[in-house]
């Protein structure tokens, strides 16, 4: 399964139609939960999203729309007993504001929490993949994440057929490449990885690219219209418009816009302006959507 739960969607405040920040991304072994703000542990399970099955927390920043919700969600892995150790990734410079948010009440402690710092270009080893840290603009320490799934081979049946291998042999021969006069290479073809990125809270920089680039889903604020780019400039965030030209320079196949501001009671008009300059799969984010990364393009 590989998909994005959408669990908020406002910025700083929420309103009567939107959460704060929340979004979960499951793929393959992988269940990231990104920004957890207030009220994330309800959303998770309106959402269908068990504590159980996540296996990191990923903050972008210690904002408290996008780190609020996080005693509430350990404190539920700890309830739950999660068996599994959780770790969360989050920016260096906030080492403080993660010790606060681990025991801002008081709780038995049954989980098992990592806490990964992470700094410009760290990457984590994930079950299915690689995550992959890039410093963004903003007024504190922030950054936003990619995940890139590892390539594999992609088995072709008719060629599987030819040779005669079926059943536990096409394991075998997946594990070590060669099965007597056959390689794998005779019988598959391979299978380039998808990506994800995910950017939060930033003005226009390189980073925002280097995120971007290729990918299968790129979630991304679009906290402001293009009415009020100045005040984008100036706090650290984007237009729906910056956005979508990011998503269309970057050659991103389905583009998710969120974060938004709650003085813009219309989300349709995030929509259309940014149909003034991407045209590929767009999605404008409600609380609770599920949004399926697209499938894969087979040579």
């Amino acid at each position: 399964m590989r998909e994005l739960i959408i669990l908020g969607t406002a910025s700083q405040v929420p309103t009567r139609h939107r959460h704060q920040n929340g979004y979960v991304l499951r793929w393959g072994r992988d269940t990231v939960l990104f920004d957890p703000g207030e009220g994330a542990q309800r959303q998770m399970l309106l959402a269908g999203v068990s504590a159980t099955e996540l296996t990191r927390i990923c903050i972008t920043h210690f904002h408290g729309d996008h780190c609020l919700g996080l005693p509430g969600v350990l404190q539920r892995i700890s309830l739950d007993r999660v068996p599994h150790q959780v770790d969360i990734s989050y920016p260096l410079g906030g080492r403080k504001f993660l010790k606060r948010l681990r025991k801002a009440s008081s709780f038995v402690d049954h989980a098992r929490i990592g806490a990964l710092p992470v700094v410009d270009h760290t990457a984590i080893g994930l079950a299915d993949g690689q995550l992959r840290a890039r410093r963004l603009r903003h007024p504190i320490e922030t950054y936003g994440y990619r995940y890139d799934e590892r390539p594999a081979r992609r088995m072709l049946p008719d060629r599987l057929a030819a040779h005669g291998i079926a059943g536990p042999a096409v394991g075998e021969l997946q594990r070590a490449g060669r099965l007597g006069d056959v390689t794998l290479d005779d019988v598959s073809v391979p299978r380039p990885g998808q990506s994800f990125a995910f950017v939060m809270d930033t003005g226009l920089c390189d980073a925002v690219y280097d995120l971007a680039a290729g990918a299968d889903m790129l979630v991304i604020e679009s906290t402001f219209l293009a009415e009020d780019a100045a005040l984008a400039e100036q706090v650290g965030h984007l237009t729906a418009g910056q956005a979508a030209r990011v998503a269309a320079e970057s050659g991103v196949r389905t583009l998710v816009l969120t974060h938004f501001s709650q003085r813009y009671p219309d989300p349709g008009r995030f929509a259309d302006e940014a149909r003034e300059h991407f045209t590929g799969d767009l999605v404008v984010a409600e609380d609770l959507m599920r949004v399926p990364v697209p499938p894969r393009v087979l040579a």
